[in-house]
């Protein structure tokens, strides 16, 4: 099980970032010319991704608005959160109520100075700097502990994450998932999806482009079976696991990808009562 090793503060601008390739992709202005060129080098061979990353940003929306209005969930823990854009979990979230809690973990030392400044005055939002292999260290957190009340239900999300984790026994995706959902109420929710391709070529280059872009910092992309397996025992919500574009979209003209060498697939799942 990840203990959680000494997290970096130092910002390193040459190597690129999946936080700060996504917020570039968003449209953000938190990057740096290394993140720009490799998004330019991974747009040659997979050039859906920007419109992924537009539509995956879409769907953890619905998804919060969602269980925050109908199933009346108000915390949340958002694993390897990335940096803040426009609409992050809280402000979808306290828009339904204001009362929501939620903390975003992640160990990009970027995401932590701007996520900080960003959350200053809000007392019921935090973040704060962890591996998301490391439960006991989020879930053992000061703030969580402050804000998160682990008797009752809460949302935990693993948003477009997973592929940056490698295969392991003790640390991998479904190792990580087990050791979450062990803590969580009845009741309580998990958000799960990552990259995945039919195509066996598209998963090599990409998971052997990322690896060498971020210098290690990445798992691979996987298949649809995978993600499935990390679903075991949990009841679905309608309408299953699904390419995240099409997971209750808010109309029937949500851009769709142009292309579909590789897409964004999982959906949302609940610990029986």
């Amino acid at each position: 099980m990840h203990t959680g090793k000494q997290l970096s503060t130092e910002i390193d601008a040459t190597v690129p970032t999946a936080a700060r390739m996504y917020d570039y992709y968003l449209g953000g202005k938190d990057n740096y010319a290394a993140d720009r060129a490799a998004t330019e080098e991974l747009d040659k061979v997979v050039p859906s991704t920007r419109r992924l990353a537009l539509n995956n940003r879409r769907f953890l929306q619905r998804v919060v608005r969602t269980l925050t209005q109908e199933y009346g969930i108000r915390q949340y823990v958002d694993h390897g959160s990335g940096l803040p854009t426009q609409d992050n979990v809280h402000q979808v979230a306290q828009r339904v109520d204001p009362t929501t809690h939620v903390v975003y973990a992640d160990n990009d030392p970027m995401v932590l100075v701007h996520g900080r400044a960003l959350l200053e005055q809000d007392e019921r939002t935090v973040v704060i700097q962890a591996d998301m292999r490391d439960t006991d260290g989020i879930f053992g957190h000061p703030e969580t502990r402050r804000l998160i009340d682990f008797s009752e239900p809460v949302c935990v999300l693993f948003n477009s994450v997973f592929h940056c984790i490698p295969d392991d026994d003790t640390d991998g995706p479904l190792a990580l998932v087990r050791r979450v959902r062990e803590r969580l109420a009845p009741g309580s929710f998990m958000v799960m999806c990552q990259l995945v391709s039919d195509d066996a070529e598209v998963r090599a280059f990409v998971t052997d482009f990322m690896d060498r872009a971020t210098h290690g910092n990445w798992g691979r992309v996987r298949e649809p079976k995978d993600v499935e397996s990390y679903f075991e025992g949990l009841e679905i919500l309608e309408p299953g696991l699904v390419e995240v574009s099409t997971w209750r979209p808010d109309t029937e003209v949500a851009p769709r990808q142009l292309t579909d060498e590789w897409i964004e697939f999982g959906g949302v799942g609940r610990i029986p009562l």
